[in-house]
């Protein structure tokens, strides 16, 4: 029986077997027109004959049968994504206005009665509106559903800034469109279904329903937080990251299971390290193979790294982000569980020991893949992440060669009122990827991550250190001033790495990318395209008339930290500029 919700569930026996059985309609859709869905979805498994199961997903309803109990399954191999061919007016905008509705309503959606949001967001300049929707069967569980529209939305991302788009799993489905698809009427206010009052104090929650284990988790989550929030006021907490604490933890492995599955953590297994640790390679009992990161935390500032790297990464969910499995807290040890890529890091193959040289194919999947993974942390995330720490070495490569932005041992979020923060400098100033107002002012903002990639995109083009590289005319090594003086005088093709087959590639594609990188490195703020941009870019067969430009003196730098400062009423640095 359909119940008013448009969901119907069945098990019965036929021929002594039993059929599982399950109907749905999308929230927006009509009775009549619901009901004309399931009869075409009817004549159309007909053909399926005498078959164990069959599926039949449309945009407005769902019909599945099979022969054992697939109620509460979710996500099946890859799911249906269906995308327009068409490009929304004011693509950016429309872009970023999609993408934190869809993020809002995977929250929502979960939370609501039955499992169905549907709401409006108005673009930021223009009048348009993106009009969008989220949905689970009613069979999931709450947390099953969350993680069912996690996957979806990151498809429906990578339909944008298409004007429509429709992904579709066995659990769940969502929907966005610039046109109406539901009226006015049908919309959810979904404020309520974000937030809770603890105590006056509001909280997002992230997680769905949380039961046994993994309420015990949460219990653990708070008690951390609780305690380093005992030890540290709400200015030393904000100095670490903005704030985290919205954000909810992942699960925890024992330390008799890492310390076993890493050989006590020998030497033997030691795959490198980082400003807050060192990273092991590690085989669990159940076969799988992780990276797990130690860390000894002899400050509350490493205490609290920790603890904002544990909560950013158990809520990003992107295919070029490194996946966090779990974490453990033994004494002053802490530990992180990633997933382990097998072709570790992109600086030892660009230049390292490894004997297998990356082809031009490999080298733009990877340039590519890294500015999708970086325009996801500044602009598809409900807030913006600031990485910090962009560089080879932080690009993790996988089996397929497919970067993986990793260590987030260094990242900021950036508040919604806020252009930029004003902070104190961390990492290395010699490292060759930091931007000047970042190093010079502690003027922190998401083109220091774009400056940074601009670095490492030169890095992967010319296969050296961006510290290593000398010419005629720089005074000081430096692979960035290299390139400049090659764009200058029109020789960008100088710069490309000598064991690349020049019949690999097109010379226009790699002069576009040299130029791009570029573009990314420009000394003033505000000339740095988003990421976002990046990737359209990349995506598109001609540069738009945008030439990169490199200025000549430090004030350029410094005029523009105080002009956005001004703008953003916050402060900024009274550090002086050095010359180049």
């Amino acid at each position: 029986m359909l119940t008013t919700s448009g969901y119907a569930a069945a098990r019965t026996l036929l021929n002594g077997e039993s059929v599982w059985g399950l109907a749905w309609c999308r929230g927006y859709v009509s009775v009549p027109d619901c009901l004309s869905c399931f009869d075409y979805a009817v004549d159309q498994l007909k053909v399926c004959g005498l078959g164990n199961g069959a599926h039949a997903i449309y945009s407005d309803c769902d019909l599945r049968y099979e022969n054992n109990n697939f109620f509460t399954e979710a996500n099946n191999r890859a799911g249906v994504v269906l995308c327009d061919n068409t490009t929304s007016p004011q693509p950016e905008e429309f872009r970023k206005a999609a993408q934190k509705l869809l993020f809002d309503l995977q929250i929502a959606a979960p939370r609501a009665p039955i499992y169905y949001a549907a709401s409006t967001r108005k673009v930021a300049s223009g009048d348009a509106t993106v009009y969008a929707i989220a949905q689970c069967n009613l069979n999931v569980s709450q947390s099953v559903c969350l993680e069912c529209l996690k996957l979806r939305s990151q498809s429906l991302y990578d339909c944008l800034p298409t004007a429509s788009g429709r992904a579709m799993d066995n659990g769940c489905f969502m929907r966005y469109d610039r046109t109406p698809f539901f009226r006015h009427n049908q919309s959810t206010d979904i404020s309520s279904l974000l937030w809770d009052d603890d105590s006056s104090k509001k909280k997002s929650i992230i997680g769905g329903v949380v039961g046994g284990v993994g309420f015990l988790l949460l219990l653990l989550a708070v008690f951390l937080c609780c305690c380093r929030s005992k030890k540290a006021s709400r200015g030393q907490q904000d100095k670490s990251t903005g704030s985290t604490e919205l954000l909810q933890g992942p699960a925890t492995y024992s330390y008799n299971e890492l310390k076993v599955a890493t050989d006590n953590f020998s030497d033997e297994n030691k795959l490198g390290g980082g400003i807050f640790g060192e990273v092991y390679k590690g085989n669990l009992k159940n076969g799988d193979v992780v990276a797990i990161k130690k860390t000894i935390m002899a400050s509350s500032r490493g205490n609290a790294h920790f603890n904002d790297e544990l909560k950013i990464l158990s809520n990003v969910h992107h295919r070029h982000l490194v996946r966090l499995l779990g974490y453990c807290i033994k004494g002053p040890h802490l530990f992180l569980v990633h997933e382990y890529m097998e072709n570790h890091s992109l600086d030892q193959f660009l230049y390292g020991d490894e004997t297998k040289t990356l082809s031009w194919k490999q080298r733009f999947g990877i340039i590519f893949g890294t500015a999708r993974g970086l325009a996801y942390l500044h602009e598809q995330y409900h807030v913006t992440i600031i990485h910090r720490d962009i560089k080879t070495s932080n690009i993790l490569l996988d089996n397929e060669f497919q970067p993986k932005i990793a260590d987030f041992g260094l990242i900021r979020l950036l508040p919604e009122d806020k252009t930029h923060l004003s902070t104190q400098f961390a990492g290395s100033l010699d490292s060759g990827y930091v931007a000047p107002e970042y190093a010079n002012h502690g003027h922190l903002s998401e083109k220091v991550d774009t400056y940074s990639y601009g670095v490492v995109v030169l890095e992967i083009i010319s296969g050296k250190r961006c510290k290593d590289a000398k010419d005629d005319i720089s005074i000081t090594p430096s692979l960035l001033d290299h390139a400049w003086n090659l764009y200058e005088n029109g020789t960008h093709m100088n710069l490309v790495d000598d064991k690349l087959d020049p019949s690999e590639y097109a010379t226009e594609d790699v002069i576009k990318i040299i130029e791009i990188a570029l573009m990314c490195t420009q000394p003033t703020v505000s000339s740095r395209p988003a990421m976002s941009e990046v990737v359209t870019l990349l995506s598109d067969k001609t540069l738009e008339e945008r030439p990169p430009v490199r200025s000549t003196t430090d004030d350029e730098v410094k005029i523009q930290v105080a002009i956005e400062s001004s703008i953003s009423n916050a402060t900024a640095s009274t550090i002086q500029l050095s010359g180049r």
